[in-house]
């Protein structure tokens, strides 16, 4: 077994849609970034990868390219599956806990991790996702922005 952490954050802006684990969350603002900002998927991504000893989410999918300009974050994990697999590795679980003081993100989370699971190839039942406000505190309290961190275990593929 190997387990990887992730952790990603994005400034929140006006005329942009919020796209978190592939899902549009009705919001006044979204997320910047080069790709769809997605920052609870980047996260995932950062600790598969960091897992399975590939790297980072900038190492293969750069900012730098423009083949990733506003390219939709869950194709980058399918993309990380089919890398994780060719490595030898599958996904044993993911935890990932997105920091946002709003809008509120239970209520999203079973689309959330429909689609993260139908991009792995994996059960629903094998992610985790959790919702945290910082109590008005920094600048997630202050909805400036938006972090996630994410926990991942793989096991050798057999």
């Amino acid at each position: 077994m190997r387990i990887g952490n992730g952790y990603d954050v994005h400034r929140l802006v006006p005329g942009r849609k919020l796209i978190l684990c592939g899902v549009e969350i009705p919001f006044e603002k979204g997320l910047l970034g080069h790709s769809d900002a997605d920052v609870a998927t980047h996260a995932i991504i950062d600790a598969l990868l960091g897992a399975a000893g590939l790297n980072d989410i900038g190492t293969h999918f750069p900012d730098t390219d423009g083949a990733y300009r506003d390219i939709c974050s869950i194709t980058l994990l399918e993309q990380t599956g089919r890398l994780l697999k060719q490595a030898g590795w599958r996904v044993g679980n993911i935890d990932a806990v997105i920091v946002a003081q709003k809008p509120k993100l239970a209520p999203y989370f079973p689309q959330m991790k429909a689609c993260l699971a139908r991009a792995l190839g994996i059960d629903e039942t094998q992610i985790n996702l959790k919702g945290k406000t910082e109590e008005g505190l920094g600048f997630t309290g202050a909805i400036e922005g938006m972090k996630a961190y994410a926990v991942a275990l793989l096991e050798e593929a057999s």
